[in-house]
């Protein structure tokens, strides 16, 4: 991968060219706009300029960017890490150092530096597994992870709201403290209970929508820093 030298929020503002897609009959509308969405996108140019596997990757860039979170040494768990460009950021700032362990329904190709196991992570034994790999306390867990969409808003943010609560439970049993826990949730941001339980639990809680998040996708970032551990151990 290249370093990445300037702020990834650079990206977004590059105007190049815009690529047109013929349309052909077999294919779906719904297939063109998505090609030519991608065939548009500075992130996707330059994600695959960078070598990471997603565009994705720059939302985790971002999320450091603004939060300054990874770096040398860090044990670090990746929820929802299919195709790997999180894990790829993670283990670069790691600098040769720390562990990074990382969990998808999905099969991810080997990235260096990390272990990766393919399983669903709400499947019985997937936390324990994930421990048995992390051998002890977190200092981050960052979860990407998102249910399947269904195309209604508010289901699909339910659907989602149920895995960031069984992230944020794993965070809470194996986050060593002042960790961080960062997820994906979709409009509406956290539910209310999570929430006031991340609020009693974490120093400083806040949303963030990295500039790599396409305007017109719901998704924003749940970022929980300053774990207590002690404080939930006593709850």
């Amino acid at each position: 991968m290249a370093k990445l030298t300037k702020s990834a929020k650079e990206i977004g503002g590059r105007h190049n060219l815009a690529v047109k897609v013929k349309t052909a009959k077999y294919k779906k509308k719904s297939s063109n706009q998505w090609l030519l969405r991608q065939l548009n996108d500075p992130y996707v140019a330059e994600a695959k300029r960078q070598g990471y596997r997603s565009r994705a990757a720059f939302k985790l860039i971002q999320l450091d960017e603004k939060y300054n979170f990874l770096g040398r040494g860090k044990t670090i768990v990746d929820l929802g890490c299919a195709p790997g460009g999180w894990t790829q950021v993670a283990v670069m700032r790691n600098k040769g150092s720390g562990k990074v362990v990382g969990i998808d329904i999905l099969e991810t190709e080997p990235v260096i530096g990390a272990q990766l196991i393919c399983q669903d992570f709400t499947s019985e034994d997937a936390a324990d597994k994930l421990k048995a790999l992390l051998g002890c306390e977190a200092d981050i867990v960052m979860s990407d992870m998102a249910a399947n969409t269904t195309g209604h808003q508010q289901t699909d943010h339910l659907r989602t709201i149920g895995l960031v609560e069984a992230a944020y439970e794993f965070a809470k049993e194996v986050l060593a403290d002042g960790g961080i826990f960062i997820a994906k949730v979709f409009q509406g941001g956290a539910e209310g209970g999570l929430l006031a339980d991340a609020k009693k639990n974490f120093a400083k809680v806040t949303h963030f929508k990295p500039a790599a998040s396409r305007k017109e996708s719901p998704e924003t970032y749940l970022v929980a820093q300053g774990y207590r551990k002690m404080l939930c151990n006593d709850c």
